[in-house]
């Protein structure tokens, strides 16, 4: 809420500069009349305008998780280490102010200020004669000389001389004609919700001064400017302070000079009408000026769409606490659960896995991080329990790890307590994985027995075996890591999370375009073009003399493959020639080549992998051109073969899980209609054999305890055959373990881009507990 305030009246900050700098003094009142009110809703609506097709143009990640595996009874613990600022900390008693009652009193008051002055007028309605003219009731206020106009109604003072009456009814009546009161109303009820707001204040100022203008532009022409200049100098009406009605007269001391005479009366708005009434017509070219509202809307919208929903506090600490002090923790979790069910219901399984699922390296963690852990593991409970009830398996013991998972931390204060628990402790020490231990202690100055042994203990581990290098010491207030200088050859360990998105050149949506080759909408005019330039520029700088100083006779092949980088750079760059002199001068050759247009896979840039042969004849050797294969047959051979090659190499690249056309299948998935669900159903098939196999026993016999979490990386080939395993987790008994049962998957239906079977990786965590 308190950002979309502020994005509101930040974009009002700039539609107001605009109308103060370029517009106000322009005469076309009724264009600067629809801008006000214009822009005014438009800063009201431009917060929640995000278009899919602006959003689309900020890159998202291409690698996608499947959701966990969790085997045996899993408890959610919150576990996770390091440093916690106390401030986080709020209970739900010091949190239970809310600036929400604030804007309520405030909303209160100003309605009943309106309320005030509409009964205020209703009266002087009543309380005085009236007769119609027209399409407007005449008000006959006795005993006053106060004139203004309320939607049809025009109050007029008997006190004012019957010149001055007709001027002024001329006025009040375009106020009617115009509904001008309509647009006083609506920002009157705008002031009541956003009364804190001071540029809705701005607005209604600027907008009643406009009412005047246009009024006074078509009442001038009864009985010229001078006559209507006197009547408005003249005296000093009585005039009710009423925000949303049409005064004829405001007051306010001001000086001014007309007709080489100085007048000082009390109504600076005077002065502006004069002053507008005597200037001439503005152009029609200065009509551009409103073009401005195009960039800036425009602008807008990109900020909108793009970023202002992805903006987080650079300061979270201060993010939470504000969280915090808005809602109680069930409200809190009931926030996250209501907009988990969002995503749920658009598909979005990874942002729930990676927004509300994802845990913390922290011991304690504050209230907005375990309300969204709890709503993450209601929602999964609850898809549990609708499982096993459609299973026929839901048991007692399944019924008791659900009631343990939903009941479990009702409040904060219940958290903050149950971390403090040996349970607790237990599970966050053993849930540090690639080599690092942690330590959980009450006082960090002071250690207990316990606390001792289990320090000198870890500490042993660290001294005994390479695997351990850093420990993690917190009290939940002050952490400290210590690092032994042992962890060089894990951080040498290819990274389980990255992947470099490489899609095959024979399957690309866009392919790589050579530099001056331009995107024509047929990729195979595209490719041609690629592969022609490629051609062109390695016969032209490919040094063939190199074959004839070596000696080599005949014709000679060289092959060569490449990558095109997601920024258009060659790199990895790889030869087979049959001497090493023609591989280096083939891998010269690719890396000199300039920059290419990057490839593009589902609108989003990818490295593509490239294939080339080269074939060249030693000139002593060369072939008689009468024999078959003249030069123009060369080429079609070439051509050929490159063309096989970068077919060949889809049988050798990975498509991602993110961007594969048709994902590999389960084999007892394979008859259902849609991918959605065959992706689906391969997700739970997948964790369900984990689930069965793995011997979580394991964890207990190498002395592990608590939540283990683990993490497999494997691919499924063209064949429908697992390989490429590589696991990480806490021991490396649990890896070779993990790697065993991923090694027993069954064969899969292989995957699919553009009807080709191609190979696709697939990342998954694993959590089981040791009780």
């Amino acid at each position: 809420m308190l950002h979309y305030i502020l994005q509101t009246i930040a974009f009002q900050v700039f539609f107001l500069i605009i109308y103060d700098v370029f517009l106000k003094n322009e005469t076309f009142f009724n264009w600067n009349r629809a801008y006000l009110i214009g822009t005014a809703f438009l800063s009201f609506i431009l917060p929640f305008l995000k278009f899919e097709s602006i959003k689309a143009m900020v890159p998202e990640p291409m690698v996608v998780r499947l959701p966990e595996v969790i085997i045996g009874d899993v408890s959610p613990t919150f576990d996770s280490p390091v440093l916690v600022i106390g401030s986080q900390q709020i209970t739900e008693q010091a949190a239970s102010f809310s600036w929400t009652y604030v804007w309520i009193v405030g909303m209160v008051l100003a309605a009943l200020i309106l309320a005030y002055k509409i009964i205020m007028i209703g009266r002087m309605l009543y309380k005085n004669p009236q007769r119609w003219q027209g399409d407007a009731l005449i008000v006959f206020l006795l005993n006053s000389s106060a004139a203004f106009s309320f939607f049809h109604y025009i109050f007029l003072g008997t006190d004012l001389s019957a010149e001055k009456k007709e001027h002024i009814l001329q006025h009040e009546m375009v106020h009617v004609k115009e509904k001008h009161s309509w647009d006083l109303l609506v920002f009157e009820i705008l002031r009541i919700v956003f009364w804190f707001n001071p540029f809705i204040y701005m607005y209604q100022t600027r907008l009643s001064n406009l009412h005047e203008f246009i009024a006074d532009a078509k009442a001038v022409k009864y009985k010229g400017k001078s006559a209507y200049y006197q009547s408005l100098l003249s005296q000093v009406f009585e005039t009710h302070q009423v925000s949303f009605i049409n005064p004829f007269f405001k007051q306010s001391l001001t000086r001014l000079n007309v007709f080489g005479k100085q007048f000082t009366f009390h109504n600076g708005q005077v002065k502006k009408r004069i002053l507008m009434l005597s200037k001439s017509k503005s152009k029609q070219i200065h009509l551009i000026k409103y073009a401005l509202l195009v960039p800036m809307v425009m602008g807008m919208l990109m900020y909108t769409s793009s970023y202002a929903s992805e903006i987080r506090d650079p300061f979270p600490v201060f993010q939470n606490e504000a969280l915090n002090q808005e809602l109680t923790f069930q409200e809190l979790v009931d926030k996250y659960y209501n907009e988990i069910l969002e995503l749920a219901r658009n598909g979005n399984q990874s942002k729930i896995i990676h927004d509300y699922g994802s845990e913390s390296e922290k011991y304690i963690k504050s209230m907005d991080e375990v309300a969204r852990r709890k709503a993450y593991d209601k929602y999964h409970a609850e898809l549990f329990v609708e499982q096993a009830k459609k299973e026929g398996t839901y048991n007692d013991r399944e019924k008791t790890f659900v009631n343990k998972v939903l009941n479990q931390y009702n409040t904060y204060e219940a958290y903050l307590a149950h971390q403090k628990t040996d349970e607790a402790i237990s599970n966050w020490e053993s849930g540090t994985m690639g080599g690092v231990l942690r330590l959980a202690v009450k006082d960090m100055k002071n250690f207990t027995v316990a606390e001792q042994k289990r320090y000198d203990k870890k500490m042993d581990m660290i001294k005994n075996d390479d695997f351990f290098h850093t420990l993690i010491i917190t009290d939940g207030k002050i952490t400290t890591s210590l690092d032994f200088g042992k962890k060089e050859k894990e951080e040498k360990t290819e990274s389980f999370e990255s992947y470099d998105v490489e899609v095959p050149y024979a399957v690309i949506d866009q392919p790589p375009l050579f530099d001056g080759c331009e995107a024509s909408g047929s990729k195979d005019h595209d490719k041609r073009c690629t592969s022609d330039n490629i051609a062109q520029f390695v016969n032209k700088n490919f040094n063939v003399a190199i074959a004839e100083e070596l000696n080599l006779k005949g014709r000679q092949r060289i092959n060569v493959i490449f990558k095109i980088g997601e920024d258009g750079k060659v790199r990895n760059v790889m030869a087979r020639a049959p001497h090493p002199a023609l591989e280096a001068e083939a891998v010269r050759v690719i890396q000199s080549m300039p920059n290419f247009t990057p490839g593009k896979q589902k609108g989003k840039t990818v490295t593509v992998p490239y294939s080339l042969p080269i074939l060249f004849q030693v000139k002593d050797d060369a072939p008689d051109t009468s024999k078959e294969n003249t030069d123009q047959s060369e080429q079609d051979y070439l051509k050929a073969l490159q063309s096989k090659e970068q077919n060949k190499i889809v049988d050798e690249t990975e498509i991602p899980y993110a961007v594969v056309d048709e994902v590999p299948i389960f084999p007892s998935c394979q008859g259902l209609s849609s991918n959605k669900e065959r992706k689906q159903c391969t997700s739970d098939k997948i964790a369900s054999f984990v689930n069965k196999n793995f011997n979580a026993k394991l964890a207990k016999e190498v002395g592990l305890t608590g939540r283990q979490r683990m993490t497999v990386i494997f691919k499924i080939g063209t064949d429908g055959t697992i390989s490429n395993i590589r696991a990480r987790a806490n021991h490396p008994e649990l890896e070779k373990e993990l790697i065993r049962v991923i090694e027993a998957l069954p064969k899969m239906q292989a995957g699919k881009q553009n009807g080709e079977a191609v190979i696709v990786p697939y990342s998954l965590p694993v959590i089981f507990e040791v009780q």
